[in-house]
């Protein structure tokens, strides 16, 4: 199993401890990129489609209800 494999069904299980540094590796894998919006806003971007969440602070943890939009966001894709 790959690396993203492994981050696919780890984000479906959505775990109380998935990390923005994974979600960045898992969106990269899919070909979006990340940019920089005004303070802690960002989107992820990939040719056709948009992914626009909060960066977590203090730490590095999602939200519940992030992991949730974006699978919903992802299944919507057709990514998986």
């Amino acid at each position: 199993m790959s690396k993203a494999e492994k981050l696919i069904a780890r984000l479906l299980s959505q775990p109380k401890d998935f990390t923005y540094s994974e979600l960045r590796t898992l969106l990269a894998f899919w070909g979006y990129e990340e940019l920089q919006g005004a303070g802690s806003r960002v989107c992820f971007q990939s040719k056709k489609h948009k992914i626009k969440l909060h960066k977590p602070h203090p730490g590095n943890i999602l939200k519940q209800y992030q992991i949730g939009l974006i699978v919903d966001e992802i299944k919507k894709e057709g990514l998986i």
